[in-house]
């Protein structure tokens, strides 16, 4: 079957038919009647797509499926068609008119408004992310952080992560806490870390807690986590990833002030 380009175009656009389907259509109306392989054959269609094809012409109601072995397919009259691709325009239009009447007044259109009053900046996930591997680059990073945090500094380690951070970070954590930065910290406190409770305490509040966890937020814009236990893994595989988002962070910070109220405060 031969039937020119320019036909099958016009046919696509005004019925919104793919390629295969207006081949498949053409192919089924040049027989009447006619099977999925008999027209995959005609129309120069892949086998493999002509069952597909005619799946989704018949639910368009372009051709009616007859029951038997093997199964073939019937052509709609093509003025049967017309009526009924107008009719299914109709309802499509209707329908999507009913859900754009829908939107007035929600949040949606609110949000609409505000980025075009507003604004949005555009920044790409590779400049609010990134992770870490390896205890020194993890605490290169910490450092840097919390050494620019303004308003409140929320850490949650284990034992000897709390150990290791105030011999590491003390003096960063006097800096910081000269500019009148708040310092909490939330760890399993034991008999070994009291020295280094006692050697922080002017600087930071501490609390004990038997919850494990390895994060600090700065400022609840910024967060720092590790993902391995501390206890499992050696300083060389630690893993931690750095997330500049203000959206989590605020909230894992309020999260935290919920458990902080709950944790035991070290004299």
């Amino acid at each position: 079957m031969i039937v020119k380009e320019e036909f099958l175009s016009k046919l696509r656009r005004y019925f919104s038919l793919n390629l295969y389907e207006v081949k498949i259509w053409t192919a089924l109306l040049s027989r009447g009647v006619s099977t999925a392989g008999e027209l995959s054959d005609i129309a120069d269609v892949p086998r493999s797509r002509s069952y597909d094809v005619l799946e989704s012409l018949e639910k368009k109601g372009f051709v009616v499926m007859k029951l038997g072995k093997p199964i073939k397919y019937l052509a709609v009259p093509p003025h049967e068609v017309l009526e009924r691709v107008k009719k299914n325009v109709k309802e499509d239009a209707k329908d999507r008119i009913g859900r754009l009447e829908e939107l007035k007044g929600t949040e949606v259109i609110g949000e609409l408004n505000a980025l075009h009053s507003q604004g949005v900046e555009l920044v790409e996930p590779a400049d609010l992310s990134g992770s870490l591997r390896g205890r020194h680059n993890l605490y290169n990073h910490l450092e840097l952080t919390i050494r620019n945090a303004e308003n409140n500094v929320t850490l949650m380690t284990t034992t000897q992560g709390f150990i290791r951070k105030i011999e590491g970070l003390k003096p960063t954590f006097e800096k910081i806490k000269k500019r009148g930065v708040k310092i909490r910290i939330a760890a399993p406190i034991t008999k070994d870390a009291m020295p280094s409770v006692r050697d922080i305490k002017k600087v930071a509040e501490v609390r004990h807690t038997d919850s494990k966890a390895r994060f600090c937020i700065v400022d609840g814009k910024e967060l720092v986590f590790m993902v391995l236990d501390d206890k499992e893994v050696h300083p060389t595989y630690d893993v931690g990833v750095w997330v500049n988002t203000p959206f989590f962070a605020s909230a894992l910070d309020n999260l935290f002030d919920v458990a902080w109220k709950g944790m035991k405060p070290i004299k």
